[in-house]
C-alpha cells in the first residue's frame, strides 16, 4: 500500500502536466485556426501517399516514452528513499549504544597539562587551563579502530610547528573550521629547540618519559604546544558541532592530486580538500661516505631531528663510551656543548669534527668562531677542526672514521649533523615548482604554490623584498609562516614581509640571536663590550618569562633608526674574551644580517635596520641602539 499511495504522489504530477499541456495547446489552435483541431489525420484514398497518420504515431510514442520514464523515475527514489530510511534508523541505534564518554586523543601517551607557549605562538594560542587526569584514565586513543575522515575543508601535511602555527591561525579567524593535520610522526605538534638545547639539561632521568623541562629561568614546561585534550579524534572532526583540529599520526600523504582536490595516504586512505597547506619540512642530510659503508655503520648513526632521534642518543650516551659528532653548525655545537657537559659524569668521550677552521665557521666571522670552539673544548669536546671525512668502515666492534689528512678517529656512535634537505617529495605528482638554488617549494608572497595550495615552515621558498628569494630553517619562521598562511587560507591575502630570527645557546651562559643573511663570506663589522651578569641566555629567559627566545613583533616597536654621521669604525680588536657585542653583515655597504652576541631582547632593532636598507656610515653609533655599553 505504501508504495503504491508512494507512485501515485510521483506519477499525479506529471498525469496532470500532460493533460494542463493537451488543453493548453488545443485552446491555441482553435484560436489560430477558428475551428476544432483533429488529432486523428483524415482517411486518403488508396492511390493518395501513404504514411498520414505518423504525426498521430509519434505523439503516441512520446506519450509512452514519458511514462516509462515517470515509473523508472519513481522506482528508483521510492528505492532510494527506502536505503537512506534504513541507514538514518541505524545511525540513530548506534549512537545510543556509545557510552556517555571517550577518550578522543587520537595519538600516543602525552603530558596532560597545558603549557605555555614561545612568544611567537603565544600570540595566536590562546592559553589552555590545566586538564587532570585520573590514573586509570588512558591518555592514548581510544581502542576502536580509527576511521578517517574522507574530506578535510583544511587539509594541512605535516605535524610541526608551521602546521600547529596555520592550525591556530585558521581557527582564529574561522571559529567553526575543521582543520586535520597529517603527520608522518607518532607524536602530537611539539617545538624541536629543546630536542637540542634544555631537555640536554634536565636533572630528571625520567625526561625521555615525560618530555619535560626546566628552561633557562627555572620555569618547567612540556616540550608539546598543546595536551591531547586540545585535539579533536580524527573520527569525529566531520560531526564535532564546532569543528576543531584533528591529528592524524603515523601516516604519510604519498600522492597529491591537485586537479581533483585530494591526497592519497601512505595505507591507501584518499582525503579529499577544500585548502591545503604543505609544510613538511625538511629530512637530515648524511655523507654519502656513511651511506656507503654498510648497514653496520648506519645502524651506529643517529640523524638528528624527531623525538625519537633525541630519545636513541640519550641512551646511547648512557650506554656507550664515545660519541662523534660530524658537523660544526648550530646543531652539531650545541649537541656537542650538551654532550661534553656530562662527558664528566658518564665517562663519555664526545668528538666534534668539521671541515671548517672552527664552530659555526659558515656563520660567524673568524675571531669569533675560533673563541666559540674554545668554548666547545672548556665543555669537555675533543674538537677536530678542517676535518674531511675521507672514509667511514666498521672494524673489531668500533666505527673507524679516516679523514683525509690522515688523521683516524675510532668511536662507538655517530651523530650526522650536516643540514637539512627541503621534503619536496609531492612536487613530482602535484606538479609544483622546486627552487633549484635553494631547494623548498617556490611560492608567491602570499606563500601562494598553486590557488588552494600554500606552503610554510622549512619547504618554503620565498621571495624576500629586501634580500631576495630564500629559504629559511628556524623556528621563528615555521610559526610566522605557518600564522600566515593559515590567515591566508581563510581569505587574508597578505604578504610575507617578516624578517624571522634564529637563536643558539651554546649552555646557558653563551648565546646568540641573528636575523637576516648572516654568512660569514660577507664582510662583516663587529661592536663589542664588556658583559655583565644578566648577559646570557639564563638571565634574558629569567627577564621574559619564557625559554624559547622566538618572537615576531614587528618593526615598528624599533621606532626610528637615527645615527650621526662619523669616521668608519676600525675592525674589531682580537680580544680574547667577547662578552657580548653587535655583529653587522654587509652587502655593497648596507646591512643585510645582524647577530646580537649575548644581547637580548633588541631583536625589533635589528629588524628596522635590515628593513631600512640603508647605507650608515658610522657601525659604531649604530650599535649603541642596542645598549651594549650600558651596565
Amino acid at each position: 500500500m505504501f508504495k503504491c499511495k508512494a507512485a501515485w504522489n510521483k506519477l499525479a504530477p506529471l498525469a496532470r502536466a500532460s493533460s494542463t499541456l493537451c488543453r493548453q495547446a488545443g485552446k491555441r489552435a482553435v484560436l489560430r485556426h477558428e475551428r476544432t483541431p483533429q488529432f486523428v489525420q483524415p482517411a486518403h484514398m488508396s492511390s493518395g501517399p501513404s504514411g498520414g497518420g505518423g504525426e498521430n504515431t509519434l505523439y503516441f510514442v512520446l506519450v509512452g516514452a514519458t511514462c516509462l520514464a515517470g515509473g523508472a523515475y519513481a522506482y528508483s527514489t521510492l528505492v532510494g528513499d527506502r536505503e537512506r530510511y534504513q541507514q538514518r534508523i541505524t545511525e540513530i541505534e548506534s549512537r545510543s549504544s556509545k557510552p556517555a564518554a571517550e577518550p578522543s586523543t587520537p595519538a600516543k601517551t602525552q603530558p596532560e597539562t597545558a603549557e605555555p607557549l614561545p612568544a611567537a605562538v603565544a600570540e595566536i594560542v590562546p592559553e589552555t587551563p590545566p586538564v587532570t587526569q585520573s590514573a586509570s584514565e588512558p591518555a592514548s586513543a581510544a581502542a576502536s579502530p580509527a576511521v578517517e575522515p574522507t574530506h578535510a575543508p583544511y587539509l594541512l601535511i605535516g605535524g610541526g610547528t608551521a602546521s600547529f602555527a596555520a592550525a591556530r591561525s585558521i581557527r582564529a579567524r574561522d571559529p567553526g573550521a575543521r582543520v586535520l593535520i597529517v603527520t608522518e610522526e607518532d607524536d602530537l605538534p611539539y617545538m624541536r629547540p629543546p630536542l637540542s638545547k634544555e631537555l640536554w639539561f634536565s636533572d630528571d632521568p625520567t625526561v625521555t618519559e615525560t618530555l619535560r623541562f626546566k628552561q633557562w629561568n627555572g620555569k618547567e614546561r612540556s616540550i608539546y604546544f598543546q595536551p591531547p585534550s586540545f585535539y579533536v579524534s580524527p573520527t569525529e572532526l566531520e560531526s564535532v558541532e564546532n569543528g576543531g583540529v584533528a591529528v592524524l599520526t603515523g601516516r604519510k600523504v604519498m600522492h597529491m592530486d591537485v586537479r581533483g582536490n585530494k591526497v592519497k595516504l601512505s595505507d591507501g586512505t584518499e582525503i579529499s580538500y577544500d585548502k591545503c597547506l604543505i609544510a613538511t619540512g625538511g629530512i637530515p642530510r648524511n655523507l654519502q661516505v656513511i651511506e656507503r659503508a654498510g648497514d653496520e655503520v648506519m645502524k651506529r648513526t643517529t640523524l638528528f631531528r624527531k623525538i625519537e632521534d633525541f630519545k636513541a642518543l640519550e641512551k646511547v650516551s648512557r650506554e656507550l663510551k664515545s660519541i662523534t659528532i660530524i658537523g660544526g653548525g648550530f646543531l652539531g655545537s650545541e649537541l656537542a656543548c650538551a654532550l661534553g657537559r656530562r662527558s664528566a659524569d658518564l665517562g663519555l668521550e664526545v668528538v666534534q669534527m668539521f671541515p671548517e677552521k672552527g664552530n659555526m665557521g659558515k656563520v660567524l666571522p673568524e675571531y669569533l668562531s675560533n673563541w666559540t670552539t674554545d668554548k666547545v673544548k672548556k665543555e669537555g669536546v675533543k674538537v677536530l677542526t678542517e676535518a674531511v671525512v675521507k672514509n667511514v668502515t666498521y672494524k673489531e666492534g668500533k666505527v673507524e672514521i679516516k679523514l683525509k689528512d690522515g688523521r683516524v678517529v675510532k668511536t662507538d656512535h655517530v651523530v650526522a649533523a650536516v643540514g637539512l634537505e627541503p621534503s619536496v617529495e609531492l612536487a613530482k605528482s602535484a606538479g609544483l615548482e622546486i627552487d633549484s638554488d635553494f631547494g623548498g617549494f617556490r611560492v608567491n608572497a602570499e606563500l601562494q604554490a598553486r590557488s588552494n595550495i600554500w606552503v610554510a615552515g622549512d619547504a618554503a621558498c620565498f621571495y624576500d623584498i629586501k634580500l631576495g628569494r630564500r629559504r629559511v630553517e628556524h623556528h621563528d619562521h615555521a610559526v610566522v609562516s605557518g600564522r600566515l598562511a593559515g590567515e591566508n587560507m581563510t581569505g587574508a591575502r597578505k604578504p610575507y614581509w617578516h624578517q624571522s630570527m634564529f637563536w643558539s645557546d651554546l649552555g646557558p651562559d653563551v648565546g646568540y640571536e641573528a636575523i637576516g643573511i648572516v654568512d660569514s663570506s660577507l664582510p662583516t663589522v663587529g661592536v663589542f663590550a664588556k658583559a655583565t651578569a644578566k648577559d646570557t641566555p639564563k638571565a634574558a629567559t629569567e627577564q621574559s618569562g619564557t625559554g624559547i627566545r622566538s618572537e615576531s613583533e614587528t618593526e615598528a616597536v624599533a621606532g626610528s633608526v637615527a645615527v650621526g654621521k662619523a669616521a668608519p669604525t676600525p675592525p674589531p680588536q682580537q680580544k680574547e674574551d667577547y662578552g657580548k657585542g653587535v655583529i653587522f653583515y654587509l652587502r655593497d655597504k648596507v646591512v643585510v644580517g645582524i647577530v646580537l652576541w649575548n644581547v637580548f631582547n633588541r631583536m625589533p632593532i635589528a629588524r628596522k635596520i635590515i628593513k631600512d636598507g640603508e647605507e650608515h656610515a658610522d657601525l659604531n653609533e649604530v650599535a649603541k641602539l642596542f645598549n651594549i655599553h650600558e651596565e
